[in-house]
Protein backbone atom coordinates (compact mmCIF):
# COMPACT_ATOMS: atom_id res chain seq x y z
CA UNK A 1 0.00 0.00 0.00
CA UNK A 2 2.86 2.58 0.15
CA UNK A 3 3.90 2.43 -2.94
CA UNK A 4 0.18 3.09 -3.84
CA UNK A 5 0.26 5.84 -1.47
CA UNK A 6 3.76 7.51 -2.79
CA UNK A 7 1.95 7.01 -6.64
CA UNK A 8 -1.41 8.56 -5.55
CA UNK A 9 0.60 11.90 -3.65
CA UNK A 10 2.48 12.19 -6.58
CA UNK A 11 0.22 12.18 -9.24
CA UNK A 12 -2.88 14.62 -6.75
CA UNK A 13 0.41 17.10 -6.83
CA UNK A 14 0.21 17.99 -10.25
CA UNK A 15 -1.23 21.01 -11.32
CA UNK A 16 -3.54 19.45 -14.07
CA UNK A 17 -6.70 18.34 -12.52
CA UNK A 18 -7.57 15.03 -13.01
CA UNK A 19 -11.26 14.01 -13.67
CA UNK A 20 -10.20 10.40 -12.10
CA UNK A 21 -7.75 8.16 -11.12
CA UNK A 22 -8.50 4.40 -12.37
CA UNK A 23 -6.42 1.60 -10.58
CA UNK A 24 -6.37 -1.62 -11.69
CA UNK A 25 -4.92 -4.60 -9.82
CA UNK A 26 -3.56 -7.06 -12.02
CA UNK A 27 -5.21 -10.78 -11.45
CA UNK A 28 -7.01 -11.86 -8.55
CA UNK A 29 -6.24 -9.35 -5.84
CA UNK A 30 -7.99 -8.36 -2.36
CA UNK A 31 -9.59 -5.39 -3.27
CA UNK A 32 -9.59 -4.06 0.33
CA UNK A 33 -6.29 -2.66 0.99
CA UNK A 34 -6.46 -0.45 -2.05
CA UNK A 35 -9.92 0.66 -0.63
CA UNK A 36 -8.60 1.64 2.75
CA UNK A 37 -5.86 3.51 1.11
CA UNK A 38 -8.90 6.33 0.65
CA UNK A 39 -9.91 5.99 4.28
CA UNK A 40 -6.54 5.21 6.22
CA UNK A 41 -4.00 8.15 4.35
CA UNK A 42 -5.14 11.67 5.52
CA UNK A 43 -3.53 13.56 2.54
CA UNK A 44 -5.05 11.23 0.36
CA UNK A 45 -8.34 11.04 1.83
CA UNK A 46 -8.50 15.36 1.91
CA UNK A 47 -7.80 15.44 -1.84
CA UNK A 48 -9.53 11.99 -3.32
CA UNK A 49 -12.39 9.82 -2.47
CA UNK A 50 -13.27 6.50 -3.67
CA UNK A 51 -15.77 6.53 -5.73
CA UNK A 52 -16.48 2.92 -6.76
CA UNK A 53 -14.75 -0.82 -7.08
CA UNK A 54 -15.20 -2.26 -10.47
CA UNK A 55 -14.35 -5.91 -11.12
CA UNK A 56 -13.58 -8.09 -14.12
CA UNK A 57 -15.03 -11.30 -14.35
CA UNK A 58 -14.25 -14.00 -16.75
CA UNK A 59 -17.25 -15.43 -17.33
CA UNK A 60 -15.68 -18.70 -18.15
CA UNK A 61 -14.06 -19.23 -15.48
CA UNK A 62 -15.45 -17.53 -12.58
CA UNK A 63 -17.84 -20.32 -11.34
CA UNK A 64 -14.56 -22.75 -10.84
CA UNK A 65 -12.60 -19.87 -8.80
CA UNK A 66 -15.71 -19.17 -6.91
CA UNK A 67 -16.55 -22.29 -5.81
CA UNK A 68 -12.98 -23.16 -5.46
CA UNK A 69 -11.77 -24.80 -2.37
CA UNK A 70 -8.79 -22.61 -0.39
CA UNK A 71 -6.96 -24.22 2.96
CA UNK A 72 -8.15 -23.11 6.15
CA UNK A 73 -7.54 -18.70 6.66
CA UNK A 74 -6.78 -18.25 3.05
CA UNK A 75 -9.46 -16.13 1.27
CA UNK A 76 -10.93 -17.15 -1.86
CA UNK A 77 -9.44 -13.59 -3.60
CA UNK A 78 -12.45 -14.23 -6.18
CA UNK A 79 -15.06 -14.03 -3.68
CA UNK A 80 -13.67 -11.27 -1.92
CA UNK A 81 -13.34 -9.28 -5.64
CA UNK A 82 -17.51 -10.29 -6.19
CA UNK A 83 -18.15 -9.24 -2.63
CA UNK A 84 -16.65 -5.75 -2.48
CA UNK A 85 -17.77 -4.77 -5.80
CA UNK A 86 -19.74 -2.09 -6.85
CA UNK A 87 -20.38 -3.32 -10.32
CA UNK A 88 -19.22 -6.51 -12.03
CA UNK A 89 -17.93 -6.53 -15.43
CA UNK A 90 -18.26 -9.81 -17.25
CA UNK A 91 -16.29 -10.47 -19.94
CA UNK A 92 -15.38 -13.38 -22.42
CA UNK A 93 -19.46 -13.93 -22.50
CA UNK A 94 -18.68 -15.10 -26.14
CA UNK A 95 -16.79 -17.83 -24.53
CA UNK A 96 -20.04 -19.76 -22.85
CA UNK A 97 -23.21 -21.06 -23.76
CA UNK A 98 -26.53 -18.81 -22.99
CA UNK A 99 -26.82 -21.32 -20.54
CA UNK A 100 -24.47 -21.04 -18.18
CA UNK A 101 -23.96 -17.25 -18.99
CA UNK A 102 -27.79 -17.35 -17.73
CA UNK A 103 -26.04 -19.45 -14.30
CA UNK A 104 -23.41 -16.81 -13.85
CA UNK A 105 -25.63 -14.11 -14.07
CA UNK A 106 -28.48 -15.69 -11.81
CA UNK A 107 -28.00 -13.99 -8.64
CA UNK A 108 -27.02 -16.76 -5.86
CA UNK A 109 -28.42 -16.96 -2.55
CA UNK A 110 -26.50 -16.82 0.73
Amino acid sequence: RGDLIRILNKILKRKTRLDAVLIETTGMADPAPVAQTFFMDEGIQARARLDAIITLVDAKHVMQHLDEVKPEGAENECVEQVVFADRILLNKTDLVTPEYLDEVTRPQAD
